[in-house]
């Protein structure tokens, strides 16, 4: 490995533990040779409970296409929200899905 890669990560670490998270606005996607993408494009179908909602996949056409839903609703956690009062995400609004372990997330603002 090389070590400019090694410092490169412990000078990121020392910043986040001296500064936070919060200031930090950037989202990292790893893929790996002959693995797909674990993000993808969704539209809020409906809420369930809490910060829980109901997501459909969608596909990005061309500019000023409207995407175009596929596949089945899935339940996924929107990260933006509090865990302990209701959600108040209206549905028709796109996000980016992550798959974290077993849970599907992710962060839309309402």
């Amino acid at each position: 490995m090389d070590k400019r890669h090694i410092t490169d990560e412990q000078q990121v670490l020392t910043a986040l533990s001296r500064e936070g998270a919060a200031n930090r606005k950037e989202t990292s996607l790893v893929v790996g040779s002959n693995a797909g993408s674990t993000a993808w494009p969704v539209k809020i179908k409906s809420h369930v409970a809490w910060n829980v909602y109901r997501v459909r996949a969608v596909v990005l056409g061309e500019a000023a296409a409207i995407p175009v839903e596929i596949g089945q609703e899935i339940e996924a956690t929107n990260l933006a929200e509090s865990f302990v009062s209701q959600g108040a995400l209206p549905a028709g609004v796109f996000a980016i899905l992550f798959r974290a372990g077993e849970r599907s997330v992710f962060y839309a603002k309402p």
